[in-house]
């Protein structure tokens, strides 16, 4: 009624009201800008009244939270374990001129951006779309990419945004099961073709990029780190921004209850870069840290071995070719090269020359410990300094590695015994029941606080800094538990001008390999069938390098039959003879 103007269009006085507020005429149903102006004291004082855009009633819908698509989770766990990487010292360059093109690379391969998608197409895949005008109207949610290179501009981008109306129209009907636009789609069985993003993959990602930049760190210590906690992995989407809710099928694929397993994140490194069809990687030369020969020398002071074994592991890498540079360098999807463990192949070496000089039968093993211990008595007893150290007592550096080996085990096993697998972060999944659950969490809180007072136990250190070595020994000790100055004279004898091992037996592991490709090892392992030495030697590094002893044994194996090939060849011919 307090509306008088005339109609523009007709001239007529008979307005309505539209839902929205807006005036419009009955007579030609002709709408007009002017809204009707309420007076109502029922409103708080100071309040601020906010327009409500299209953006804000897509977030209305998910409780606070944004659209969002499963490979910008998996883009945020790259940039936070790249991060990390960078905070220990990697190069810079890994994240925007490495890793930043790996990621495009797959995200191009797996259809899901920089490419057109063809017309017509059915919703059988992931989109990573927006369109422009939501990127730039939120300044919270960059586009795709720009979280790892902060200098990408945001219109370099390519996806199709048809896509993406298709894909939130299927996202309505599934919304229930998952907060992320595309979490039900994502674990859809016809994904498997294209090698699906998984949590591991994001270290065969890290991997990679660190194998083509040749950084020192192998792939023991990448996962070593993880468990560790200087990477991040477990419950690293507690790290999302808190628009990005997560639930249902979202947590089957971000949350992971178990630790990354070495073959898995191995072999999901080899299948990526032959799926990205990378070119042949930088080339691993003698002065790169992921050449046996530093490799070896490494673990051998790990290990608490002598100096002197270092010129014997280089022997054996010469002699059996291992240290080209062909056999070393990574060329993704050529079948006819060997996938290299470049850890696991230096620790099968240290162990392939403990036997040549020790043999590790149980017995040759203790017979030359006595030998040296007699010596070094007799060598203190009149005082004499001899050129080389003290001779090397098998025995006495076993009982000293297995007292300190034993005890960084039972801490091992406490921390896992005491990980606390549930996130630091509560999740909540609408905006109504979030107090309730801070509340519920600080409760649990206060309460653990009180029990611990109450029952004494300590509360947890600071993550200690990582570091290469997980056993330290310093020959400043006066206790004479470090080895790395002994001598290995009483093990070797001078032939022809040459130093050679005073026993000429060796026992191998096995006599025919396995195939790999049909059990997945080249030999069995089993523990009662091989001496306790042998066993207590694959040990040390199955510790060192977190991964079971049958990996070791299968490289010592490899090493041990092109190390004899021509023995063998001489024995499986003459055993053939026999049999005919």
């Amino acid at each position: 009624r307090d509306f008088n103007e005339r109609c523009a269009q007709c001239s007529e006085v008979n307005w309505g009201l539209t839902d929205g507020g807006r005036f419009y005429c009955r007579s030609c149903h002709n709408v007009t800008e002017r809204t009707r102006e309420v007076v109502n004291t029922d409103f708080i004082t100071n309040s601020r009244v906010q327009t409500i855009s299209k953006r804000l009633k897509k977030e209305g819908k998910n409780d606070g939270g944004c659209e969002w698509y499963i490979c910008e989770g998996f883009q945020l766990v790259l940039k936070k374990q790249v991060e990390a990487l960078e905070a220990l010292g990697v190069c810079p360059q890994m994240k925007d001129e490495i890793l930043c093109n790996f990621w495009r690379c797959y995200l191009q391969k797996s259809k899901q951006a920089y490419c057109k998608r063809p017309a017509g197409e059915t919703v059988k895949a992931l989109s990573v779309c927006e369109s422009s005008t939501d990127v730039d109207s939120d300044p919270e949610r960059p586009s795709l990419l720009h979280l790892l290179s902060l200098s990408e501009s945001e219109g370099d981008l390519q996806t199709d945004c048809s896509f993406a109306s298709s894909v939130s129209k299927v996202s309505e009907s599934t919304s229930v099961y998952s907060g992320s636009v595309d979490g039900s789609l994502y674990l859809m069985k016809n994904q498997k073709e294209k090698l699906r993003m998984t949590m591991p993959m994001t270290l065969s990602f890290c991997y990679l990029a660190l194998l083509w930049v040749r950084e020192p760190i192998t792939l023991s210590e990448l996962l070593r780190f993880v468990v560790e906690g200087h990477i991040p992995y477990m419950n690293v989407f507690q790290h999302f921004p808190e628009k990005m809710k997560l639930c249902g099928l979202d947590l089957k694929i971000f949350c992971v209850e178990s630790w990354p397993l070495y073959e898995e994140v191995f072999n999901k490194m080899h299948e990526l870069a032959a799926f990205l069809d990378l070119p042949r990687f930088p080339d691993i030369t003698e002065s790169c840290f992921l050449h046996p020969d530093m490799l070896c020398m490494k673990y051998l002071m790990e290990a608490n071995l002598p100096d002197e074994l270092h010129n014997w592991t280089c022997r054996v890498v010469k002699k059996i070719g291992i240290g080209e540079v062909d056999f070393l360098t990574l060329m993704p999807g050529n079948k006819s090269t060997r996938k290299v463990k470049y850890d696991v192949l230096a620790a099968a070496v240290i162990v392939v020359v403990l036997k040549l000089l020790f043999l590790l039968d149980d017995h040759y093993e203790w017979l030359l410990s006595e030998f040296a211990e007699e010596r070094n008595k007799n060598n203190t007893e009149v005082c004499m300094f001899y050129s080389g150290g003290p001779y090397f007592e098998f025995r006495k550096w076993y009982e000293v590695v297995k007292h300190s080996l034993d005890v960084e085990q039972k801490k091992l096993d406490e921390e896992k015994a005491k990980y606390l697998w549930r996130c630091e972060k509560p999740l909540f999944y609408s905006v109504k029941n979030k107090s309730k659950v801070l509340k519920r969490r600080q409760m649990v809180v206060n309460l653990q606080n009180q029990f611990g007072k109450l029952s004494g136990s300590v509360q947890r250190a600071e993550k200690p800094n990582p570091s290469s070595f997980q056993l330290s020994w310093s020959e400043e000790n006066t206790d004479g538990s470090c080895f790395h100055g002994h001598s290995l004279k009483g093990v070797l004898q001078e032939k022809c001008g040459l130093l050679t091992t005073m026993n000429p037996d060796y026992w191998l592991c096995t006599v025919k390999l396995c195939n790999e490709k049909l059990c997945g090892h080249l030999a069995h392992y089993r523990e009662v069938e091989f001496p306790q030495s042998y066993h207590f030697v694959l040990g040390l590094f199955s510790f060192l390098l977190r991964i079971q002893p049958s990996y070791i044994h299968d490289e010592v194996c490899m090493i041990e039959h092109r190390l004899f090939n021509k023995k063998l060849c001489k024995k499986l011919k003459y055993n053939t003879v026999l049999r005919k």
